[in-house]
């Protein structure tokens, strides 16, 4: 992981951590597992929390994000 503070899984990361380099392969493999993924200008990208979600774990607390950090 890339280690900010919010648990952001970059592209970089994501091509690690499936194995593939492809920007379409690692995106199908996110979808194929359930897991959400968002579009950015520099490849896909989603959160530690979404993975945990896509396998059925629940979040510990609830955080709330305000519009700002978009």
């Amino acid at each position: 992981m890339n280690g900010n503070t919010i648990g952001v899984l970059t592209f970089d990361d994501l091509k690690r951590i499936t194995g593939y380099a492809r920007r379409a392969d690692v995106e199908r493999t996110l979808h194929d597992q359930g897991i959400r993924l968002f579009r950015g200008r520099t490849g896909p990208w989603t959160t530690v929390e979404l993975v945990n979600q896509a396998g059925g774990l629940k979040a510990a607390h609830q955080e709330q994000y305000g519009v700002e950090i978009l």
